[in-house]
């Protein structure tokens, strides 16, 4: 389970480069090819120059991001519904891109895996998605090993403060820093991951945590330009889940976003024992009022499932 925040924050992580290309020649492929969901309607749009990255919540954590030509494929559920392989615990299905499928995915330079758990590494996903590209590079938590290792060949295992190079079929090229995300376990426990994401010629940088959950003295060194967190708090009794609201407004202010994308990692179609006891505390329009009042230069983005929100360099310069 997450622990809070605070509880990181005198954890220290020495920053390390690992190596990760990817050279094959191959066509890029758009993630504009991606089927959408006869529901979704329009994502805003804030510019189509070249120098833009675009997001594609396809619901829970899961995400396709083209960072400067570079698609990175994040904690993806595509198989079934989200049910840690006890049903009867919890059983959470997708509102909106239930149709959508792996073979749907566009053409993929790296899979991004931020924790250990089904909720991020999902098994009824990653066996037929390995079986389909298994050469595929994947970036993931070390936590994730025992998970990962029989499916994937090519896998870079990022500790927090670690980084590595990605480059993508067409020659574009980002960086990859892994940063400290929830304790799923004791407190000794290796934290998992974060991830700051920037491409090697002038672009956007990119934030992404799905708990709201970071170590600040870590933070403080970097700066990101647009900030993907949750922002409505998913509790349970006597515990923080997936934290947001005020502790997202510290992580914007904290890496300097002009740009937060929320999302909506507890919003299914769920049921078990363990839905029963969830609940919510904020609302995103609570988070937008605080957000204007904190930080009145930043804007909220609010992807709509299945389309690509585009996000551009040039309307921030």
């Amino acid at each position: 389970m997450a622990l809070q925040a605070a509880n990181l924050s005198s954890l220290s992580f020495p920053c390390h480069t690992k190596r990760h290309t990817r050279t094959n020649n191959g066509r890029y492929c758009s993630s504009s090819r991606l089927k959408i969901s006869s529901s979704a309607a329009a994502s805003p749009v804030v510019s189509t120059t070249s120098r833009s990255i675009r997001l594609t919540y396809l619901e829970i954590n899961s995400w396709i991001w083209d960072i400067g030509g570079v698609n990175i494929l994040v904690d993806p559920i595509l198989v079934g519904n989200l049910d840690f392989g006890a049903p009867w615990m919890f059983d959470g299905a997708k509102k909106f891109l239930r149709s959508f499928k792996i073979d749907d995915l566009p053409e993929l330079d790296c899979l991004l895996i931020t924790q250990s758990l089904d909720d991020h590494c999902h098994i009824k996903t990653l066996t037929p998605l390995s079986k389909r590209n298994p050469d595929l590079p994947v970036i993931a938590t070390p936590n994730a090993e025992s998970i990962l290792q029989p499916l994937f060949s090519n896998v870079t295992y990022l500790e927090p403060g670690e980084k590595t190079d990605l480059e993508g079929k067409g020659g574009a090229k980002v960086n990859i820093c892994a940063t400290a995300g929830p304790v799923l376990g004791p407190p000794w426990q290796r934290p998992e991951n974060g991830y700051i994401v920037r491409p090697e010629e002038n672009g956007l940088s990119l934030y992404y945590e799905p708990h709201c959950v970071y170590n600040e003295s870590f933070l403080e060194n970097y700066r990101a330009d647009v900030v993907i967190t949750p922002v409505i708090k998913q509790l349970l009794p006597f515990f923080t889940l997936v934290s947001g609201q005020e502790d997202a407004i510290k992580l914007a202010k904290l890496l300097q976003a002009k740009y937060i994308v929320p999302m909506r990692n507890g919003d299914l179609d769920a049921k078990g024992v363990l839905s029963s006891v969830l609940s919510s505390v904020g609302t995103m329009e609570a988070f937008q009022e605080m957000l204007a009042r904190e930080i009145p230069n930043a804007k909220l983005l609010q992807p709509t499932p299945g389309l690509p929100l585009e996000i551009s360099f040039s309307s921030i310069s």
